[in-house]
């Protein structure tokens, strides 16, 4: 017997609802994904993690479908609305993320090796990233949420352990202004906090952030291997939310933290 295709839910995010739409005008024409697949550049296997939801795709993606399936532009319209370019460049796994970013109210992030993404430079993006313009390109974009009119951009309260500031990426020119970005962004809205080299704390489980949304709600992400997760379950984003308070008696206040970061910038990095 024939797979049973899996069951939608479009109202779970961006990905499930373009797969969701992709599915409904690939089946209103008639066609199996087999059959999708010989009359677009993409595999059935790749047409189909896309209309479950677990894969994103690019603009051209929607290009072909609405070419085919004679949608008058209806998926690439949808494409635009919902990902705004960003799904080619992010992995799969972290593609909905922009979205929670650009409703949260507050966000706290700890990142333990490299310098959070909303703070990067490019030059510091572009080694990360292995000079991937695109890539690069959305994770600047994605810097514009922290400095929108309206409505007012989410307080952000980052921590991280001094070593991150002592760890090359790229070229001395890069740390020392990655470092000097990251001292200046301190604001009342956004506190950098760093946690000096010293005794043993909790925050050696790795990178996570967690959003906090309108009505109260939160949702996290974790960093993890071979990638991260989205997390929405009360008790693990209880159990994050309290490590974060944890890990965050171990830091710094912000302005002591910005003397310190300048500090090293100008010992250690200046060119």
């Amino acid at each position: 017997m024939p797979q049973r295709p899996k069951r939608l839910t479009p109202s779970r995010g961006p990905l499930d609802l373009f797969g969701s739409e992709v599915r409904r005008y690939r089946e209103l024409a008639g066609l199996s994904l087999a059959q999708f697949a010989d009359k677009i550049p993409f595999a059935a296997s790749t047409i189909g993690e896309i209309e479950r939801g677990e894969a994103a795709c690019d603009r051209v993606f929607a290009e072909q479908c609405d070419r085919v399936l004679d949608t008058r532009e209806a998926l690439t319209h949808l494409h635009d609305g919902l990902f705004d370019g960003r799904t080619a460049v992010f992995p799969e796994h972290f593609a909905a993320w922009p979205d929670y970013e650009l409703q949260a109210e507050v966000m706290r992030s700890y990142e333990p090796l490299v310098i959070d993404g909303l703070l990067q430079t490019p030059s510091y993006a572009e080694v990360l990233l292995y000079g991937d313009r695109q890539a690069v390109q959305a994770r600047i974009e994605r810097q514009s949420v922290l400095v929108r009119d309206e409505p007012p951009p989410p307080r952000l309260i980052y921590l991280l352990p001094e070593r991150v500031l002592r760890s090359r990426v790229g070229t001395t020119e890069v740390m020392y202004e990655q470092l000097h970005r990251l001292a200046d962004a301190v604001s009342p809205r956004l506190s950098v906090q760093v946690i000096p080299d010293g005794p043993p704390h909790p925050g050696n489980l790795g990178a996570f952030r967690i959003a906090t949304l309108p009505e109260k709600t939160r949702i996290a992400y974790t960093a993890s291997e071979p990638h991260g997760k989205i997390l929405d379950g009360r008790f693990d984003i209880e159990r994050l939310h309290e490590r974060f308070a944890d890990i965050a008696t171990y830091a710094l206040p912000a302005e002591l933290s910005a003397v310190l970061i300048r500090e090293i910038a100008e010992d250690v990095w200046k060119p």
